[in-house]
């Protein structure tokens, strides 16, 4: 996930104006820094929130900050779906950002309909709220947006096509599903690809921008491939918990807060609600940051064991990217090996990787492992899903990862332990 940090290099004593600069990072391939051109007095700035400091002397303060805020959505919102950029990208960017190109008039009457109202739809997503949630729409889901529009505007330039809402057709899904096979991208990430313009189209739909309705035909699908996902068992989360890592308080920290969520079922991004003002006789309450729903879920004795240890207040939470890595570190040294068999279409072809399971763990595995082992111990469905949020059992037998055997193993132990099993024993 990429962010964006402004920061000084003057310490906070100098009597001068200083530069104001700007960090992008994203993963270990983009680690850019540039100078923004705006200036501060240091002892109005902070550098721990990369803002102008509240206080009456900041005069300017407010105009100041909201610049680097435009700033910050502006550089997020423009970076490219690859993983690396350029080296000029930033500053040429923040630069873009100052100095805009005028559109002329006559200009803006030849801009296509259709990509001018995605432009639109997307430089509007930070303020617009979800429908369901009331919520501001998410950044993973504006990257999506981003990712499906330059996807949409390459394959327009490559086959040399203008497009507009009426040409959104069979035909052109056809091609637009070709184009994106050709990328060698998987089959689910296509369909996300037109489930996304599904969005922009229902969007001018609902504003009365679009009048063609051709993506409304069943064979206007979004594609989904179900595919393998790991989930740890008990055993496996308990081998995880006997680790001594004492000695590398980066991944004691990780692996704890990944135990939180295998015993809770929470995403990752309620992790850090889990806290004693949430928790009250024996039941953690919280309201879901995605959905706005309230839950309830029993503290387990391990939740319970790693809140005492940090006397309640657990390790701030980092980045999904970095748990990730470190989660599968510590799967690493746990010695979570069994064999993970992934089968997935990519570029239209069916491709077959054996993992060890330590290599595909990550954060989301513990919601996983939660509702999976939930399951498997007898949990009624409806209970479980209560607190994942599924809204219909299908769906959440979909979720969880249950092997036949397993499914015939839960009906043996069901059989073992009826009340007339004993009358079937022999002498």
């Amino acid at each position: 996930m990429a962010t964006v940090k402004f920061f000084t290099r003057t310490k906070r004593k100098a009597n001068i104006h200083t530069p104001i600069y700007v960090r992008l990072r994203s993963g270990r391939s983009i680690d850019k820094t540039v100078n923004t051109g705006y200036l501060v007095s240091p002892e109005h700035w902070s550098n721990k929130t990369g803002r102008v400091r509240n206080i009456a002397e900041a005069e300017g303060k407010d105009d100041l900050n909201s610049k680097l805020r435009e700033l910050s959505t502006y550089i997020l919102n423009s970076l490219p779906p690859e993983k690396t950029i350029p080296d000029n990208w930033l500053e040429k960017t923040v630069k873009e950002f100052k100095n805009p190109k005028k559109k002329s008039k006559k200009s803006n009457d030849k801009q296509i309909k259709l990509f001018a109202f995605i432009e639109d739809f997307i430089a509007k997503a930070p303020t617009r709220p979800n429908p369901k949630t009331g919520r501001p729409v998410c950044y993973k889901m504006i990257r999506e947006y981003e990712r499906t529009f330059h996807y949409l505007k390459d394959f327009a330039n490559q086959n040399r096509r203008r497009i507009d809402f009426k040409d959104i057709d069979l035909d052109f899904y056809h091609d637009f599903m070709s184009y994106l096979t050709s990328l060698g991208l998987a089959a689910n990430t296509i369909g996300k690809k037109i489930q996304t313009l599904k969005i922009f189209l229902n969007a001018a739909s609902d504003t009365g921008a679009n009048s063609y309705t051709a993506y409304k035909s069943h064979r206007f699908t979004t594609i989904k491939e179900e595919t393998e996902s790991a989930h740890l068992n008990e055993d496996e989360l308990v081998e995880m918990f006997k680790l001594d890592l004492s000695n590398n308080k980066r991944l004691e920290k990780v692996r704890d807060l990944f135990l939180i969520g295998a015993w809770t079922g929470l995403r990752f991004s309620d992790w850090n609600q889990v806290s004693p003002e949430n928790i009250h006789d024996g039941l953690i309450s919280i309201k879901q940051s995605k959905t706005g729903g309230k839950i309830w879920i029993p503290v387990h004795p391990m939740v319970e064991f790693i809140l005492n240890k940090y006397d309640g207040e657990l390790p701030a939470v980092p980045t999904n990217q970095r748990v990730n890595e470190y989660i599968k570190e510590v799967a690493k040294a746990a010695k979570i090996t069994t064999p993970f068999k992934k089968t997935i279409t990519k570029g239209g072809q069916p491709e077959t990787n054996v993992y060890k399971k330590w290599e595909v763990v990550s954060s989301h595995t513990a919601r996983r492992s939660f509702a999976t082992n939930a399951y498997n111990a007898g949990v009624p469905s409806l209970s479980i899903m209560a607190i994942t949020g599924h809204k219909t059992e299908s769906s959440f037998l979909k979720y969880i990862k249950v092997t036949p055997k397993e499914h015939a193993l839960k009906l043996q132990n069901f059989w073992k332990s009826s009340a007339n099993a004993d009358l079937f024993k022999t002498a």
